[in-house]
């Protein structure tokens, strides 16, 4: 495996585990995806942004401590990777809704931490094609 294609395995591993977290209520787990070190921040769909480690894990903290955690389907990630950082673009799926996303991380070590998640709402009609990408998805 070459070392592009295993930095885009483990990037898209990360998500991956940033899911699995968040969906199965583990803010164990997803206080250690968050980076430690760099500045973090997220956006939660119809929330202000959240800046810093502490603002942002007590935000999941309360989702997830809500006892309503949504079930989230991360669907057609793309792996974008620029040096030491990298970013997946993805569908979120929670019952017929539809959200994108755009989850930020940055290697730390050998490990991918995440910096930045940012979700919002995309009705159906607004999606759009661009002619000539192999890198669009439909959302059906």
């Amino acid at each position: 495996m070459t070392e592009r294609a295993a930095g885009t395995t483990a990037l898209l591993a990360a998500n991956e585990a940033f899911y699995r977290a968040f969906v199965g209520g583990d803010i164990e787990e997803m206080e250690n995806l968050w980076s430690g070190t760099a500045s973090v921040a997220c956006i939660h769909p119809g929330w202000n942004a959240l800046r810093g480690r502490e603002a942002v894990l007590a935000s999941w903290r309360s989702i997830m401590g809500s006892g309503q955690i949504p079930r989230v389907v991360c669907a057609n990630p793309t792996v974008h990777i620029v040096g030491e950082a990298g970013f997946v673009l993805c569908e979120e799926r929670v019952g017929a809704a539809v959200l994108i996303a755009t989850n930020i991380f940055a290697l730390e070590g050998d490990a991918w931490k995440m910096v930045h998640h940012h979700s919002a709402p995309v009705p159906q009609e607004a999606f759009v094609v661009v002619p000539g990408s192999d890198e669009n998805r439909s959302l059906n």
